[in-house]
């Protein structure tokens, strides 16, 4: 199973739609997917229609239950948050090799599916670091504004530490760039000078209502609006992912 956590300590950056439509991209593939809602707001579990009554990824860290998702269809299933993942910071501060909880939880289910997708919340927290720590490889949504970037350093950085500390293969597959409109100058240089410094997807993600629209259907994009910009962006985005693994 290859485990990709989706990364980056600012809001409002396309983590959530990013971890929804690849593992669907993924799934239409026939590639079997785990998504795996790390985010206290659940927007990922929301965005598919998983209740959060039952079993949740709070509950794995908390020992009461193993990975047991809901099923959206044969090739895609969903672990989701609850709300009391806000408070497992402070529940699990004097747990042993708390980093290394969700890491032991997929290890049981890795022959399971072949992709492990995790939507981490806007934090360096407990809970990224566990993400780092159990991935493979990080995609890193990026809007394509100058103060979207300036994050970028500080989220490497933490990379760097759970790479020497915790998880020494972690890498960083790639930055991507989302929300972008090629009309607009700003994102043209944002794009450009964030490739000199990181590897970057050929694929943008560009502006897209249908993409904002798809979480209120609780459906994926290629069910909601498959002739989208956004369904033609994200798939085009899941064939360069698996280009990387060929």
């Amino acid at each position: 199973m290859i485990t990709i956590a989706i990364v980056n300590n600012k809001g409002g950056v396309s983590k959530t739609t990013t971890a929804v439509n690849v593992g669907a991209g993924l799934a239409k593939r026939g590639k079997k997917v785990l998504l795996v809602d790390l985010d206290g707001q659940a927007n990922l579990s929301q965005s598919l229609g998983v209740g959060l009554n039952g079993k949740s990824i709070y509950g794995v860290f908390k020992g009461s239950n193993g990975i047991e998702p809901k099923e959206i269809n044969k090739n895609l299933h969903v672990m989701p948050a609850s709300e009391s993942l806000s408070e497992l910071e402070l529940e699990l501060v004097s747990e042993f090799e708390r980093e290394k909880f969700l890491k032991y939880a997929l290890d049981e289910v890795k022959d399971d599916y072949d992709f492990a997708i995790i939507d981490c919340g806007p934090s360096k927290g407990l809970l990224t670091v566990n993400a780092l720590t159990a991935c493979n490889d990080i995609i890193i949504p990026l809007q394509s504004e100058f103060l979207a970037m300036q994050g970028v350093k500080s989220l490497t950085d933490l990379v760097f530490r759970v790479k020497k500390s915790l998880n020494p293969t972690v890498r960083i597959l790639g930055v991507l760039i989302t929300m972008y409109d090629k009309r607009k100058i700003l994102n043209k240089s944002v794009a450009s000078e964030i490739s000199q410094h990181y590897p970057v997807f050929e694929t943008f993600i560009r502006e897209n209502v249908s993409l904002a629209e798809a979480p209120t259907a609780k459906l994926d994009i290629f069910k909601y609006a498959p002739k989208s910009m956004g369904a033609k962006d994200y798939s085009s985005l899941t064939d360069e992912i698996l280009s990387k693994y060929e």
